[in-house]
């Protein structure tokens, strides 16, 4: 009989981000009350599950969201630069419609299949199937959970469901806590599941989407 693994990735809770800055990889940026209410149910979800592994973004907003998961299952957070967001040339700007229009945005917007503005798809899913590939070794026969953001889990799923890599960002599945599960028999993808365990908070914070 094959052996089933499942890796589960978790993006991160809301942030407290009133500015509307694309902070991208900037620290200091710390989840908001909302996001905090958001790690605590993405955890009762797993509750029933055989976690036996669970890794994070370098970045805060993803550490807090796997503090509830850590104390639940009394497992210690890896950190793994694997599962950090994306590089974006434009993070430390306001974003607003207006936004587009400004000369220093619009130049680097001249490749959205690369895309120009921001690290390459192709390095984003080779680096988010390498650490999945590492996590489902350690959890073999069990469950595991990474913590990361939109981009690099959406771009996964993409390259697992042999999609291309491009795409529309206002047309990705992958809302603020949600869970997208790649399961395996032996090292086979057999199945992509995706989950909103914080769907009841949507809408309840200031507004300023995450990434």
């Amino acid at each position: 009989m094959p052996t089933t693994t499942v890796v589960h990735l978790l993006r991160h809770g809301e942030v407290h981000n009133p500015d509307g800055i694309l902070y991208g990889r900037l620290p200091d940026f710390h989840l908001s009350e909302t996001g905090r209410r958001m790690a605590d149910l993405a955890a009762a979800w797993f509750s029933d599950r055989d976690i036996a592994a669970l890794y994070s973004s370098p970045l805060e907003r993803t550490q807090e969201t796997a503090q509830p998961l850590a104390d639940r299952f009394g497992l210690p957070v890896r950190l793994d630069e694997r599962l950090i967001e994306a590089a974006n040339s434009l993070q430390g700007r306001h974003v607003s419609r207006g936004s587009f229009t400004d000369p220093q945005v619009v130049r680097r917007l001249y490749n959205p299949f690369r895309p120009s503005w921001g690290e390459p798809y192709t390095e984003i899913a080779a680096r988010m199937v390498d650490i999945v590939k590492v996590v489902r070794k350690e959890a073999w026969g069990r469950e595991a959970v990474c913590v990361s953001h939109q981009l690099p889990i959406w771009t996964v799923r993409r390259a697992a469901e042999h999609k291309r890599l491009w795409h529309r960002p206002d047309r990705r599945q992958c809302e603020l806590a949600s869970v997208t599960s790649l399961t395996f028999e032996d090292q086979r993808l057999v199945s992509v599941g995706y989950c909103e365990p914080a769907a009841e908070l949507y809408g309840s914070g200031p507004g300023v989407p995450g990434a």
